[in-house]
């Protein structure tokens, strides 16, 4: 029996899906692009010589197919859908039993039945899936205008475990989209807080700037012996916050543009930078030894600001976190094809679990008792990484080490 089987007219049907309004879109769509559920109908098809294939949504008031394979000429595509009394899957969510016969003509329970008359059904089964949960779903269902010895053994248990597959995909696809949109909301919640954090550190520069001015204003009138202890204190005060929005401005525009951009130099004067870099330091940190050596520097094709910048969050590091027991020694050299900057101070070793996420932002240590916001070294690890270069640290006999390796010729020359 060829000929067209005629169907009710459908409530919604594969145009609403293909418009994606259908009112059950996410479970037409989990099912009807899984290649697992394909092969499945396929294999029924196969092993049971049925012409018809479907997984079907099921509820008390609603049939719609989610996937099918019809040689039947049934008409059903994604997001069709018939109404639930004229299927014999009513009985199926009803009971919870599967419903299957070989031939409707010599069955004992479907003989004449109206369901199977209506849509010219010989052979039929319909097994039912229900979530991890319990909860009902839908059925999978084989369908033929001619006899089929459905209700064999092996084809009984083979439907069985294909709805039991069923079940299991549907779970794993469900808890991936879940997941899936846990990552875009967190991935909203990041870009909000760098939005945040970009605002705050440019709104943050008026009202700094406006203190250093009046900071200036005062230093010029007469000084008291407390006025030239208070002043320093205030000039310090006012470069770590000048730094810290420096970070945060520097942090926002790398995580909201795609990476921290550099403007490379040849012959960049890396000298100079780090000779004015240092001095800031020992200004905003007099009981703080810092000793700065720099070898003879080949030509440097580097933003030589940023390198400083990368320098001054090292050394504010170094004179934070360092014991304090010794100088901190900057060095600077290159060699033939690379800049090499080391900056090392005394004290304990990094303990592990904090240098695995060192380079990272936001991260301090659990007795960190600065005021940091902890984007000092990732800025700095960032800068070498715009330059193509590296940012290590290695602690060895009570000293640590940062080093900082870019090379000297611009990338592509």
């Amino acid at each position: 029996m060829n000929q067209r089987v005629p169907v009710l007219a459908t409530m919604q049907d594969h145009a609403a899906y293909l418009s994606r309004t259908h009112d059950f879109q996410a479970d037409i769509e989990i099912l009807s692009t899984s290649d697992l559920i394909g092969t499945i109908l396929e294999t029924i098809m196969l092993a049971t010589n049925m012409r018809f294939a479907a997984v079907a949504r099921v509820t008390a008031e609603r049939w719609v197919t989610c996937r099918s394979v019809d040689e039947v000429n049934f008409g059903l595509a994604p997001g069709d859908e018939i109404e639930i009394d004229s299927t014999f899957c009513e009985s199926v969510r009803v009971s919870g039993q599967r419903v299957m016969f070989n031939d409707v003509a010599t069955d004992d329970v479907y003989l004449n039945h109206p369901i199977a008359a209506k849509f010219g059904i010989v052979s039929y089964a319909s097994i039912p899936i229900h979530r991890r949960d319990g909860s009902f779903f839908g059925t999978l269902c084989a369908i033929d205008t001619e006899p089929r010895d459905v209700k064999n053994p092996r084809a009984v248990a083979m439907l069985e475990m294909f709805a039991n597959s069923i079940s299991r995909s549907l779970e794993a696809e469900e808890q991936l989209i879940a997941q899936q949109k846990l990552i875009d909301s967190e991935k909203q919640l990041v870009r909000i807080q760098e939005e945040f954090v970009a605002i705050l550190g440019h709104d943050l520069r008026n009202p700094v700037a406006a203190f250093a001015a009046g900071v200036r204003q005062l230093s010029r009138e007469p000084r008291t012996d407390k006025s030239a202890t208070i002043f320093p204190l205030l000039n310090t005060s006012l470069r770590r916050m000048n730094e810290l929005i420096d970070n945060m401005m520097m942090h926002a525009k790398s995580r909201l543009g795609g990476g921290i951009r550099i403007a490379s130099a040849p012959d960049a004067p890396v000298h100079d930078s780090l000779t004015h870099v240092v001095e800031e330091i020992r200004m905003a940190a007099p009981d703080s030894q810092i000793e700065l050596h720099i070898g003879a520097l080949t030509p440097v094709h580097c933003d030589a600001n940023r390198i400083a910048q990368a320098v001054s969050n090292l050394l504010s590091n170094a004179v934070q976190h360092g014991g304090g027991n010794g100088p901190i020694h900057v060095n600077a050299t290159t060699t033939e094809s690379r800049l090499i900057i080391t900056v090392s101070n005394e004290g304990g070793a990094i303990p592990n679990d904090v240098m695995q996420n060192l380079f990272q932002p936001y991260k301090r240590g659990e007795n960190a008792t600065s005021s940091g916001l902890g984007l000092g070294l990732f800025i700095a690890s960032s800068i070498a990484i715009a330059h193509e270069g590296t940012l290590d640290v290695a602690c060895a006999d009570g000293v640590t080490t940062f080093t900082l390796d870019v090379p000297v010729c611009a990338v592509g020359t």
